[in-house]
């Protein structure tokens, strides 16, 4: 287990220990990466890796979590924000991410996505999945269901409409990276708008 110890400099620690391994995963991919390969890219102690984690998995369990919560408590809205307004944010966030310092949100989902691919053969990093595309899905029904609730939205299936949306921006998202189609999530984003997100509002 992890060692979660409170306070900013734990903290700090731990983020510092996880832009590494972002840079190398980057580098050296998942099926090759040693937790030495994380430590060469950190400017203080690789030993600082082993005092808070329990080995390489203990670590990328723990990347995972981290790079999942960039993106999850990334959108922020407020309620003066409508239904419309906060579904094209969480679907913008989605498709093209929040800036970062360093590494673009694409540097970032091309290890996400290679850790998903992985995924499929690890029970506790595909649990760590299912529950985000969980969140995320959730999230955009919650929203599309406020919608109907206020009149902004006709009725609809909450569920499935949701279920449409995410499954869209996942599969633009691979597209981009496994088929190198840069163009995929603006032409996502603009299906998403004419064929989905504008059926929400009731015939004139």
């Amino acid at each position: 287990m992890s060692r979660r110890e409170g306070g900013t400099d734990s903290q700090d620690t731990r983020e510092v220990i996880m832009e590494a391994t972002f840079r190398a995963l980057s580098k050296h991919g998942y099926k090759d990466l040693r937790v030495r390969d994380i430590g060469e890219e950190m400017d203080v102690s690789r030993q600082l890796i082993h005092y808070h984690f329990d080995g390489k998995y203990d670590l990328l369990s723990s990347f995972l979590e981290y790079v999942i919560d960039q993106y999850e408590g990334s959108v922020e809205v407020d309620e003066q924000t409508g239904p419309r307004a906060e579904l094209d944010a969480r679907i913008d966030r989605c498709l093209f991410g929040p800036e970062f310092d360093e590494f673009s949100h694409w540097d970032r989902m091309k290890v996400y996505h290679e850790l998903y691919a992985y995924a499929r053969n690890d029970e506790d990093h595909r649990e760590l999945f299912d529950e985000h595309y969980d969140r995320l899905r959730g999230s955009i029904v919650s929203v599309i269901e406020v919608g109907i609730e206020q009149g902004e939205f006709r009725e609809v299936n909450a569920k499935r409409m949701g279920q449409l949306i995410t499954d869209v921006i996942h599969a633009a998202r691979e597209r981009r990276i496994a088929l190198g189609h840069d163009d995929a999530p603006e032409e996502a984003r603009q299906a998403i708008d004419e064929f989905i997100l504008d059926s929400l509002y009731p015939p004139q």
